[in-house]
């Protein structure tokens, strides 16, 4: 079925702001997209839906920035709902796409892949990664430095992102999980597209790895997943809610139990 957003995006339309210096939150209220003011250039992570183009657009301009200025995309994972809009983007702004190698070509090569399918809908949207992300790279522009983490399951190319931001004379580590979903590794799911259960593992192995990062501001891939607009609605004073330090290694254990419910229904996964 087409989700209601592609229907009518026009009802998912919220305002922008500012997270901490440098960093917004320019998605929708579905799909989370974020702008880094890296001061030689725009950087953009993850695009939302084709639909919501022009909310995304819309948003950049009323924080008073340029699409034109847009430098590099980052996608979180190569699914519909975040890489929708890029084709659009690098073909307005000239800005280069980076993508996790395997979901790079899975895009290209695999587009019932994107999740498009499960939407009722087709991806025509594909697009060149100029950028072809591998584990442990680093990404360089003006004052912002993102470190490149590849964590699979999701999909095989999520990766997760960690930078540096300056607030209150502080540096804040601010991070992302690229692939949190388990809706990709149902039975149902990894038996319709011939995957391997080991995927599973993958997934666990990942969530194992990003435990060991530190963590001050976690920005979630869909806004339900770090509670963006409960916080937004008690911001008051000096006291940021998105600086919570804890708030990473909580969402990790919620979503290690719940693969692991998950997946015990149908098989026993080690994580070995």
């Amino acid at each position: 079925m087409v989700p209601e957003i592609c229907k009518k995006p026009w009802k998912f339309a919220v305002q922008p702001f500012r997270i901490v210096n440098r960093l917004y939150y320019v998605g929708n209220a579905s799909v989370s997209s974020y702008l880094i003011d890296s001061g030689d250039g725009l950087i953009l992570l993850d695009t939302g839906y084709p639909q919501t183009l022009y909310l995304l657009l819309e948003s950049i301009r009323r924080l008073g920035f340029d699409p034109d200025d847009i430098k590099l995309v980052i996608h979180s994972h190569g699914h519909y709902d975040h890489i929708g809009g890029t084709r659009a983007i690098k073909e307005l702004t000239g800005a280069r796409a980076a993508m996790g190698e395997p979901d790079a070509r899975m895009i290209v090569e695999s587009p019932e892949l994107t999740w498009a399918p499960e939407y009722g809908l087709e991806f025509y949207e594909a697009f060149e990664t100029e950028l072809p992300l591998t584990d442990g790279q680093v990404i360089e522009m003006g004052h912002v430095t993102v470190r490149c983490v590849h964590t699979p399951g999701h999909t095989d190319g999520c990766f997760s992102f960690f930078f540096d931001i300056l607030w209150d004379d502080h540096v804040l580590t601010v991070g992302t999980f690229g692939g949190p979903g388990l809706n990709t590794l149902t039975d149902e799911y990894l038996a319709r597209y011939g995957l391997p259960q080991t995927r599973r593992i993958q997934y666990l192995n990942s969530l194992e790895r990003l435990r060991k990062e530190r963590v001050d501001v976690f920005i979630g891939v869909h806004p339900d997943q770090n509670r963006t607009f409960r916080k937004l609605q008690r911001w008051a004073g000096l006291s940021n809610p998105f600086v919570d330090p804890a708030e990473w290694q909580r969402f990790l254990d919620l979503l290690e139990r719940a693969a692991r419910r998950l997946f015990s229904k149908s098989e026993v996964v080690r994580n070995d």
